[in-house]
């Protein structure tokens, strides 16, 4: 055979050209492969993620998104008359106008000791805008104890999912529960009676019971600083303790706040009540990073305590 002069043969120079094209067909093949994953994630798109999860409602979340006065969601309103309901006074439905996302979770709101629902209004379309239904009732009387306000917090949902004008908007496994004050102690007697609950939101709570070991659902407790009628030392702060360890739970104690915070348009509660409701009833874990890193003292929080929200 004729060698070109300029190109010595040894007898590793074969098995190192059969190793080169050997290299050369995986590189190509992974190549492809990437090709071919790139390809998909175009395809699927930006909705790859809610196809993850049928509850996301919707944009990404930003910190100004979540503290902004309205969310995305158009929003409209009934009324509720004591008339037509058993087991509580009746109140008023906020929900997104649009059904092109599907149903939505739901949430029922108590209102405190002496309180009405227009004490707590100011949820109504503040949550309703960020995808829920929002169902602001009045009590039976205004001066129910805690135990009748959470079994009340429990025949609101049950009728919004059963029989009101808006039920077929209603994901009815998906609920949750908040109050103020006495209010905020029903919505741990009503998260006791009914673990299925997928979060709950006390806030400023009064409750004579100060223990809750029964408490499963992720429950958001909501402080003030300055609360001298639900003190944070004998009311919010000994029923976070007494949450399980194995429950999501968290404590924000608001700063330089009494025990009416709740009564009027607040944007921390309201940040941190859309964040949990998002993660726990929508299962949006978009909304994690609002929640985990535990927030830090500011302006607005004295306290948080918590544990990162669990993934299973």
């Amino acid at each position: 055979m004729q060698q070109h002069p300029h190109t010595p043969v040894t007898p590793e120079a074969p098995a190192a050209a059969r190793a080169a094209r050997r290299g050369g067909r995986r590189l190509a093949g992974t190549v492809a492969a990437l090709a071919a994953v790139v390809g998909l994630g175009t395809l699927a798109g930006p909705g790859a993620q809610a196809a993850d999860n049928p509850y996301e409602r919707g944009p990404a979340p930003t910190h100004a998104s979540i503290e902004a006065s309205r969310g995305p969601y158009a929003v409209s309103e009934t009324s509720v008359s004591s008339l037509v309901v058993t087991g509580f006074g009746g109140g008023t439905i906020y929900y997104p106008t649009s059904t092109a996302d599907g149903t939505f979770g739901a949430v029922a709101i108590s209102p405190g000791y002496t309180g009405t629902q227009s004490s707590i209004a100011w949820l109504g379309p503040r949550l309703a805008s960020q995808g829920f239904v929002v169902f602001t009732i009045d009590t039976n009387t205004t001066l129910d104890q805690p135990d009748s306000r959470g079994r009340q917090l429990l025949a609101a949902p049950d009728y919004l999912t059963e029989r009101s004008s808006v039920r077929s908007r209603v994901d009815a496994t998906r609920l949750g529960v908040m109050g103020h004050s006495m209010g905020g102690g029903g919505s741990l007697e009503a998260a006791k009676s009914r673990p299925s609950l997928q979060a709950a939101i006390p806030l400023t709570p009064w409750n004579l019971d100060k223990t809750w070991p029964e408490v499963t659902t992720p429950t958001l407790i909501v402080g003030a600083d300055g609360d001298s009628i639900a003190p944070v030392s004998s009311h919010a702060e000994p029923f976070y303790t007494s949450l399980p360890s194995r429950t999501d739970r968290a404590y924000l104690e608001l700063n330089n706040a009494t025990h009416f915070a709740p009564n009027t348009s607040n944007t921390t509660i309201a940040k941190y009540s859309i964040s949990w409701l998002k993660r726990f009833i929508d299962n949006d874990t978009r909304y994690e990073q609002f929640l985990c890193p535990l927030p830090s003292p500011s302006l607005t929080i004295e306290e948080y305590r918590g544990n990162c929200p669990h993934t299973s």
